[in-house]
């Protein structure tokens, strides 16, 4: 398979407003980490387009597994943003930290929620995309491919991410590249292009990140002493 079948081709039968939706929930999407990565606050309004946006793309396409997941993103989003507010003494910057032994503990704990909860939703997916109707539908992991278990193991890790991240813990950006590079691929064999590429930049963008929190962090110790 070539470049054309990955990129060009599954736009073929997409609308112009389909394909604008989705460059615009890539754009959005790069603004909320560069947001993030100047620990501006920012990274929630523009993050919260972005994921409503592709509640949208999903629910048009049938993927309403994937949809309800998005939708938690956006709660979680809104979760954050309060977060930040709340610890933000001009509401733009926020300090950051290293995670606790209790961060961990608490990540461990969302993980297998996270887990438990997507993959709950995969084994209900036949009957969602069919609106709930069991007319020759039957609920299972049987139709279950190898970028579904990966989606469910990202969006796992990226729940992870978002707390840590609302929690303003360093870490979060080690989730976020983990996912990153993971959801490239995924995102390739589900035909949407532009996204695979906003992934891979997001990788770069996390990697960057990580470093920035990190001397953030390390550059304000030196001033406390």
């Amino acid at each position: 398979m070539n470049v054309y079948d990955f990129f060009i081709k599954p736009y073929e039968t997409a609308s112009t407003l389909q394909i604008t939706l989705e460059i615009a929930g890539t754009v959005f999407g790069i603004l909320s980490v560069l947001f993030s990565i100047k620990k501006n606050i920012w990274v929630y309004p523009t993050g919260i387009v972005s994921t409503i946006i592709y509640v949208y793309l999903l629910f048009i396409a049938g993927l309403l597994g994937d949809c309800m997941i998005n939708v938690y993103y956006t709660i979680m989003s809104i979760y954050g943003w309060i977060l930040w507010a709340k610890s933000s003494d001009n509401l733009i910057n926020v300090d950051v930290n290293w995670a606790s032994k209790k961060d961990w503990v608490y990540s461990c704990v969302l993980f297998v929620f996270s887990l438990i909860l997507v993959t709950s939703i995969y084994y209900y997916k036949p009957l969602i995309d069919n609106l709930f109707s069991d007319n020759n539908t039957i609920a299972g992991i049987h139709h279950l491919d190898w970028a579904n278990w990966l989606d469910v193991v990202i969006t796992s890790i990226f729940l992870v991410g978002m707390w840590l991240m609302a929690k303003r813990r360093i870490e979060n950006w080690i989730f976020w590249i983990i996912g990153d590079l993971a959801s490239i691929p995924m995102y390739i064999y589900k035909g949407y292009g532009i996204t695979s590429v906003q992934y891979l930049v997001f990788t770069v963008m996390a990697v960057i990140g990580f470093i920035a929190w990190k001397n953030s962090f390390n550059q304000k110790r030196i001033e406390q002493l």
